[in-house]
């Protein structure tokens, strides 16, 4: 699966969340998909034994790394950006739990376009890339197939969002190196870091897009570590605003309209199956 990009993992120290999010990544991501699981000392003795469990089982060609010492999120982060080189790779929460073909779907994305240097699927609980409604936090999707049928027969347009979103990141390894990676002198978390990073290649004519053919569920959004949002708002003057204006005309409000209904749909034809079933048995 070398056509695939690299998958990374930081880890973090909630073993339930990581539990379900390693069980969701092998069960939704091709075999042999490479993937790194990064420790910057963040999981303790149960979550270490729950990854080498995994580790003997999983489908995936998965490397674990852990550090003696925590150096930061967006340090730990940058370290494994630059380990990759330009190879493109998609960076996903540790609490993130990706529906089947996610990592198709953003591998796909990137390569429709090559001015697209990030490229984020919905959520429920995605922000600007939230479905059902923009900005809120929604449960998980209850048949995280049926959600992942739907979203892979949207037609792939792959709108512009104002940033990345953090549950989870495709980023194109050329667009990368040229913005120089994460500025890890500054910010304190990677929902900061990614914000500044999606900016920066903005400013370098590269496109922060939407994988609306894609799903990674999460049980909560991302959040800023103290002063990460200030610092976006003074070496990004404009960003607030444009922020504010895509929050209040909601252009994906039509594709999130869009994917509901096929939703809807594919669940009524799964009845309508059931229906047709018990009928010919009577």
């Amino acid at each position: 699966m070398s056509d695939l990009p690299i998958v990374l993992l930081p880890l973090a120290a909630d073993e339930d969340a990581l539990d379900a999010c390693l069980a969701a990544l092998d069960a939704a991501t091709p075999a042999g998909t490479p993937v790194w699981l990064a420790d910057d000392a963040q999981a303790g003795p149960r979550g270490v034994a729950l990854v080498e469990r995994w580790l003997q089982r999983t489908r995936l060609r998965a490397e674990y790394t852990r550090r003696p010492q925590p150096v930061g999120p967006v340090a730990h982060l940058q370290q494994m950006l630059a380990a990759c080189g330009d190879a493109d790779v998609v960076v996903l929460s540790a609490d993130a739990r990706p529906l089947p073909g996610w990592l198709a779907q953003l591998a796909a994305c990137l390569a429709r376009d090559a001015s697209i240097a990030t490229a984020t699927p919905w959520c429920n609980a995605g922000e600007v890339a939230s479905w059902p409604r923009l900005g809120e936090v929604a449960p998980a999707p209850a048949d995280p197939a049926l959600t992942a049928q739907a979203c892979a027969a949207m037609a792939p347009r792959h709108p512009e969002l104002p940033t990345a979103v953090d549950h989870a990141v495709a980023l194109r390894g050329s667009a990368r190196a040229r913005a120089g990676g994460l500025d890890t002198a500054s910010f304190g978390s990677w929902y900061g870091a990614l914000a500044d990073l999606s900016l920066r290649l903005a400013g370098l004519g590269w496109r922060n897009v939407l994988c609306e053919t894609a799903f990674v569920a999460r049980g909560g959004e991302g959040g800023a570590a103290p002063g990460d949002l200030d610092l976006l708002a003074a070496r990004w003057p404009a960003w607030q605003a444009r922020l504010a204006d895509f929050l209040m005309r909601d252009p994906l409000r039509a594709a999130r309209a869009e994917l509901q209904d096929l939703h809807a749909r594919l669940r009524d034809s799964r009845q309508d199956d059931l229906f047709d079933v018990a009928g010919a048995s009577a």
